[in-house]
C-alpha cells in the first residue's frame, strides 16, 4: 500500500522556512531542503507555492505585516519616518534573511503594497513633489536594509574567520595593521585602536544615520518652500 504523504499547512511551511533560513542562510535554502525538514516530498510544497520565488514573496509579505503591526506614530513627518525606520529595523533583525527577501521580491503581495503605501503616507503632507516623496521613502528604507544586512553579514564573517583561523578577527586585524605604515593605514589604525569600528551596527550608529537622512530631507523641504515664495520685487 502506497504511503500517503502527511498533510501540511501553509503556516507550517512558512514557519519551517524561517527556521531553515536562520540555520543555513538564504544561499543554501532550497525547496528540497525545506521538504526534508518537513518530512515530505518536494512536489508537495508546490501545491501551496508555485515556486521558490512564490514562497519568498509570501515570506516577505509576512515581514511587511509585522512592520505594519509595530509601526505606530501620529507625529509629524520627521517623527513618522524615524519611527518607521526603527520598526523596519526591529522586525528585520528578528526574521533571518528577511532583508534579502525584501530586496529579492516585488510588491505583488497585499501587505507589501500596504507597507509601501504606509511609507508614502509619512511624507504625503510635505510640499515635496511626488517623485521626491518616492525618493525619500526609497532612500530611507534602503538605508535600513543595508544597515541590517551589513550587521548580519559582519556577524557571519566574524564567526567564519574565528572558525577558520582559530583566532578573534580583532587579533588578525592588529597583526595586519602592524605590517602597514602610517601613510597606508594611519587614520584607520587610530580609529580601530580607539574602538570606533565597534560602533558599527549599534543603535547609536543607526539613529545617527536616520538623523542624517531626516535633516537632509528637511533641508530640501526648506529649499522647496523658499523657491515657492513670491518675488516681491523692488516695489513690494
Amino acid at each position: 500500500m502506497k504511503k500517503q504523504q502527511p498533510s501540511i499547512s501553509e503556516d507550517k511551511i512558512l514557519g519551517a522556512s524561517w527556521e531553515l533560513l536562520g540555520e543555513e542562510g538564504i544561499e543554501k535554502f532550497s525547496m528540497r531542503r525545506l521538504a526534508d525538514r518537513l518530512g515530505i516530498q518536494a512536489p508537495s510544497l508546490y501545491w501551496h507555492f508555485k515556486s521558490k520565488q512564490d514562497l519568498y514573496q509570501r515570506l516577505a509579505n509576512q515581514v511587511s505585516i509585522r512592520i505594519l503591526e509595530e509601526f505606530r506614530s501620529d507625529g509629524d513627518w520627521k517623527e513618522q519616518l524615524t519611527g518607521l525606520a526603527a520598526a523596519v529595523r526591529s522586525v528585520l533583525r528578528r526574521y533571518p534573511c528577511s532583508t534579502q527577501l525584501m530586496m529579492m521580491t516585488l510588491p505583488h503581495e497585499p501587505d507589501i503594497i500596504r507597507f509601501t503605501n504606509r511609507m508614502l503616507l509619512c511624507v504625503e503632507e510635505t510640499p515635496l513633489e511626488q517623485e521626491q516623496k518616492m525618493q525619500v521613502v526609497t532612500t530611507l528604507v534602503n538605508y535600513v536594509f543595508y544597515f541590517v544586512l551589513d550587521d548580519y553579514q559582519h556577524e557571519r564573517n566574524v564567526s567564519a574567520i574565528s572558525k577558520d583561523k582559530g583566532a578573534a578577527p580583532g587579533d588578525e586585524m592588529v597583526r595586519l595593521l602592524d605590517s602597514m605604515n602610517d601613510a597606508e593605514a594611519g587614520l584607520f589604525r587610530r580609529m580601530f585602536t580607539n574602538g570606533l569600528f565597534e560602533l558599527m551596527g549599534t543603535d547609536r550608529a543607526f539613529e545617527f544615520g536616520v538623523r542624517l537622512i531626516v535633516l537632509g530631507i528637511e533641508q530640501i523641504i526648506e529649499s522647496h518652500c523658499y523657491a515657492e515664495q513670491p518675488d516681491k520685487g523692488a516695489g513690494g
